[in-house]
């Protein structure tokens, strides 16, 4: 089931997120958050009248997806960045796709014409499922990140709404 997120899903957001942080380079942060941190997170998405969705299996939180400001100023505000984020022993079930098919209509609603994803370009299950949803591949920044003793490249998708 895919739904909005509580404030009661945010322990599990956080473990999920923590997890990515250690064992991945789908996100470039190389320290976990604490839980003050992602409930400011959540607090803050919710104010800026952004979404954050859960999948939900078996009662527990498999999944989350969430979209926010792409770059300040005022000439970007129809556009937007999203992440999405699956537990690990959830993965390859389509759970991503699911949530981020549910960002969309969201995102139209809201007025925005763009999503964009920032990913590690040698994440190349990210990449193909964001070309299933009809992302394209708009830029590729060499060496913008460092984690685990090497630097990263970042892949710049883009799906017109």
């Amino acid at each position: 089931m895919i739904r909005p997120a509580a404030k009661e899903d945010v322990p599990a957001i956080r473990e999920i997120y923590n997890h990515v942080v250690a064992s991945s380079t789908a996100v470039f942060n190389e320290q976990p958050v604490s839980l003050e941190d992602r409930l400011d997170w959540f607090a803050a998405r919710q104010a800026a009248g952004y979404p954050v969705l859960v999948a939900e299996i078996d009662g527990e939180v498999a999944g989350y997806a969430s979209y926010g400001s792409f770059r300040a100023g005022t000439g970007y505000r129809f556009t937007a960045e999203h992440s999405v984020h699956i537990r690990a022993d959830r993965q390859g079930q389509g759970l991503g796709t699911a949530l981020v098919t549910a960002l969309f209509p969201l995102a139209q609603a809201q007025g925005l014409h763009a999503l964009v994803a920032g990913i590690d370009a040698g994440n190349q299950g990210s990449i193909r499922l964001h070309e299933r949803l009809g992302f394209v591949q708009t830029g590729l920044m060499r060496e913008v990140g460092r984690k685990f003793g090497r630097w990263l490249d970042l892949a710049l998708m883009q799906r017109l709404l």
